[in-house]
């Protein structure tokens, strides 16, 4: 059995709110020959929960058959700089030797950016133990912050970032990439084509064993459209809300053909709750209700008829593509999709599995709401039956840990 580490700052197991993409494939490797240890942070985000004990600054701790290493790093809320010092305390940890002791040795290391110093550290130890390293990029840094208008492009913190990115391309044996059209921003910073494998988030399918459609509702019951998830900028809530409005408005009081449930957690929930209470939103249109643990969402999935997932207008960072863990676990719970979305990419619509609409567009929004709505009991069956079957032959874990292995072993084998 080979080893291999994934250093991922921010790696979360099912017990915790948010995507969990490194213990899905971690579970699944084994039955591929490889053993995975997650070596992550020891606070939580974005809850700020710090999982070690005074004056502990390590843990070796298996959760659900996969082992974590947690490196003890100060705990912080929101964006600001607790966050760039949990960063650069992850990096250092991550390299002191006693801090791995009671790991066994890698064979090949995976160093995973949100944030690039984590794939730095990836690379220092691959270094250091003179194993393979492989570079996964999530979040295409500084790109993303530049087309979202958080840094300037040309700015020393850019270039330096840019800098940083490059050194670590050039460098891994293999660059993975969970959007699919990320080759076209790498390969021209000097990648070889052939070094670059898109490599999907997913959905455990097992999980979600029951894929049967909803129940028949009674006609005075309003269908429940659900999201889960973070509340955030780059979620588009807002134009969500707007459209619940106008879906309410347009009703002039014959009551709610659909109920929003909002599930999760962010920055931009306080501003969406009052949103909702300025347009009369009460509890029968939308409800705010907190995070749930990654765990419990397949049997909450089962109380949806439809959902719903919405992204901003921002055609340069969505022109590599989308791959969210969200959207593949709504179409594993076999239920339609509305999507608002110009990404280049479209697992709803390449499915057959709901409605797309433009982003940022409220009134398109709430026509799709509405459509759906109306739609027969089985025309949504289908549509939902139609998701889960694309998730069946692509994006199942266990399809996307195979693929590793075979992207590792060929790694392995240059090696030799």
């Amino acid at each position: 059995m080979k080893h291999v580490w994934i250093l991922n700052h921010y790696a979360k197991h099912p017990d915790k709110a948010g995507g969990a993409r490194h213990y899905q494939l971690a579970r699944h490797l084994p039955a591929c020959g490889w053993q995975a240890t997650l070596i992550a942070s020891s606070v939580d985000h974005p809850s700020g929960e710090q999982r070690l004990g005074e004056g502990e600054k390590a843990r070796l701790e298996t959760c659900g058959e996969v082992d974590f290493l947690w490196l003890r790093t100060s705990s912080y809320r929101g964006n600001g700089g607790g966050r760039i010092k949990s960063m650069l305390e992850y990096a250092w940890q991550a390299t002191q030797p006693s801090r791995l002791s009671r790991v066994a040795p890698p064979d090949l290391i995976i160093g995973s950016s949100v944030h690039p110093l984590a794939a730095l550290a990836g690379w220092r130890l691959a270094r250091r133990y003179r194993v393979p390293f492989v570079f996964e990029v999530r979040d295409l840094w500084p790109q993303t912050l530049i087309d979202m208008g958080r840094l300037k492009q040309g700015s020393p913190m850019a270039r330096a970032m840019r800098a940083l990115e490059t050194f670590l391309y050039r460098r891994a044996s293999r660059v993975l990439t969970l959007l699919p059209r990320a080759v076209d921003y790498i390969a021209p910073l000097g990648v070889p084509h052939e070094r670059i494998e898109w490599l999907s988030n997913g959905v455990d399918l097992a999980e979600f064993p029951d894929p049967r459609p909803p129940a028949p509702r009674p006609p005075e019951m309003p269908l429940t459209l659900m999201y889960f998830g973070s509340h955030g900028e780059a979620n588009g809530l807002a134009d969500l809300i707007e459209a619940m409005a106008i879906v309410k408005q347009q009703r002039r009081g014959e009551g709610s053909p659909v109920q929003l449930r909002l599930i999760g957690d962010g920055p931009a929930k306080r501003d969406l709750i009052q949103q909702a209470s300025r347009h009369g939103l009460d509890g029968r249109w939308v409800r705010f209700e907190p995070p749930v643990p990654k765990r419990d969402i397949p049997a909450l999935a089962r109380e949806a008829d439809a959902f719903v997932i919405t992204v901003r207008d921002l055609p340069r960072l969505y022109r590599f593509g989308i791959s969210m863990n969200k959207l593949f676990d709504y179409m594993a719970a076999a239920r339609p999709v509305i999507i608002a979305s110009a990404a280049i990419n479209d697992p709803v619509a390449e499915a057959g599995a709901g409605i797309t609409v433009p982003p940022e567009d409220p009134q398109a929004l709430a026509e799709a709401i509405r459509r759906l709505a109306d739609f027969p009991a089985e025309k949504r069956a289908r549509m939902g039956a139609a998701g889960r079957a694309h998730m069946e032959a692509v994006y199942d874990y266990r399809i996307l840990a195979k693929r590793l292995a075979g992207i590792m072993n060929d790694v392995m084998d240059e090696k030799r």
